[in-house]
């Protein structure tokens, strides 16, 4: 199954505060916020949604053809990506702009302030799908994930020009969706990515209720943080799976990134969508245990190890073969 991501390229400033964001907030003053917070630490990775998301298939063995545009910073970036597997030679080299930047603040509660800079990413729309079906073949899935909006749109409207099958994965961007955006996006979607504040919102803007919303896509994703996923498609029962035991909580940025590498590479080999759902969360697990969306190791027997501890011998068989 081949499977390209498109979505942001970017440098990630991650930040943590050791206080609660909440003991600094004045409820009645909530018009006026002007605050600045000292910070512990600053820890400066590779990141960006689609990038992300590659890197975790690539790690997987999935080998996804990467889609966004980035600066001529980017050099340094592509080798690293290129070297866990990814295909970067889709991505768009800006002459003018820097690749994106994210910058982040964690509190001590896991809570999240951040800022991302486009930069390049705005050149995402100057992208044409069919150059990268031209290149290497017929698509089986295009993930359009968090990205330059109107590259967003425009790839989905190719998809549906095309007859090319896509996932809807807008995650950071719904915040500056109205409703029309949204239905836009969503509207044909083989799977629909989101979490669960995500999924009230998709809801709440676009007008559908959540059967309305299961008629217009495929298959409905929803991550459910510490509880796991769950899988709805209209006239099935529901999939829930739990996720593995964390061993710490490092740092939770790119967790819901993790999620989605995993359960796209569980589709790519042709296993099941629940055993898809497991695999993207013991990936999420190992992404939340560790600094950086992109620092974490999968060693073969090390995952298959705790993949047999939280889901059985039986799942761990199903994944083993495809496992690089």
């Amino acid at each position: 199954m081949r499977i390209a991501v498109s979505g942001s390229i970017a440098n990630d400033h991650l930040m943590t505060f050791p206080g609660r964001f909440s003991d600094q907030l004045v409820a009645d003053q909530l018009h006026t916020v002007s605050l600045s917070f000292l910070v512990d630490t600053l820890d400066i990775r590779r990141g960006g949604v689609g990038a992300n998301i590659a890197f975790g298939m690539g790690q997987l063995g999935a080998r996804p053809i990467l889609v966004g545009a980035a600066g001529e910073d980017f050099e340094e970036y592509r080798v690293w990506l290129e070297r866990h597997g990814v295909d970067t030679e889709s991505v768009r080299i800006s002459e003018h702009l820097h690749t994106a930047r994210f910058t982040c603040t964690t509190d001590a509660d896991h809570n999240q302030i951040g800022s991302f800079y486009t930069g390049a990413m705005s050149e995402a729309r100057l992208i044409e799908i069919q150059h990268v079906v031209d290149r290497v073949g017929p698509l089986d899935l295009l993930v359009i994930s968090a990205d330059d909006p109107e590259g967003m749109i425009r790839h989905t409207e190719e998809c549906r020009t095309r007859g090319i099958p896509f996932a809807a994965d807008y995650s950071q961007q719904i915040a500056r969706m109205d409703g029309e955006g949204i239905r836009e996006l969503t509207e044909g979607a083989t799977y629909l990515f989101s979490n669960e504040y995500e999924k009230e919102l998709i809801e709440s803007k676009t007008g559908w209720s959540d059967e309305e919303v299961l008629q217009k896509v495929g298959t409905r994703v929803t991550t459910l943080g510490k509880r796991g996923a769950r899988i709805d498609r209209a006239g099935h029962d529901p999939i829930h799976v739990d996720c593995p035991e964390e061993r710490t909580k490092a740092e939770p940025t790119g967790v819901g990134d993790a999620f989605r590498a995993g359960f796209l590479s569980g589709l790519s080999w042709g296993v099941g969508l629940e055993r898809a759902a497991q695999t993207g969360c013991m990936l999420a697990t190992l992404v939340i245990e560790t600094v950086g969306t992109q620092e974490y190791e999968l060693a073969r027997v090390h995952f298959l190890e705790r993949f047999t501890k939280a889901y059985g011998h039986d799942a761990a068989a199903e994944i083993r073969p495809h496992l690089p």
